[in-house]
């Protein structure tokens, strides 16, 4: 499968109330902390796709209070994905 590229209309990119410099990272997070919270993608996957290294991203969760949910399942995805498996 491609890449994918979001495109996010300039006028919700001003009306964002973050520093001009932080927008991008920011929304990889928001979408990546979105798609864990509903079970759409593991830990490691949404470390990944926020940019952040896993501490950082446990660190994220921790302050958002976000629920952790870590299934058998998850645990061999992020195994294949921390030996490049993938």
């Amino acid at each position: 499968m491609p890449d994918i590229t979001i495109t996010v209309p300039k006028e919700i990119v001003s009306a964002l109330r973050l520093p001009p410099d932080s927008v991008e990272s920011a929304l990889y997070q928001e979408l990546a902390v979105a798609l864990y919270m509903r079970g759409v993608l593991s830990s490691g996957w949404a470390a990944t796709l926020a940019g952040l290294k896993r501490w950082q991203w446990e660190e994220l969760l921790g302050v958002r209070k976000v629920l952790r949910h870590y299934t058998d399942e998850d645990l061999q995805i992020d195994i294949a994905y921390g030996s490049g498996d993938e």
